[in-house]
């Protein structure tokens, strides 16, 4: 069986992904820190978008694991 994504193109996904997770961590962080309303709004958006981008990120990466989702 072929795999869909070579061993390099895996890792890369890996690497985006734990990328990724630590700035969503670090915006949900901030939220509780920021005092201004607007930026914590900033802060939310671009915590939901983080979340649904590593649920795409992880569908990628179970397809090149050959498996379901990882996380």
């Amino acid at each position: 069986m072929e795999q869909p994504f070579a061993l390099h193109e895996t890792l890369e996904l890996h690497e985006v992904s734990a990328f990724k997770a630590v700035c969503m961590t670090k915006s949900k962080t901030m939220q509780g820190l920021v005092t201004d309303p607007e930026l914590r709004e900033l802060l939310q958006r671009d915590v939901q978008l983080s979340t649904r981008q590593l649920h795409e990120l992880n569908g990628l990466l179970g397809k090149a694991l050959g498996e379901g989702a990882i996380m």
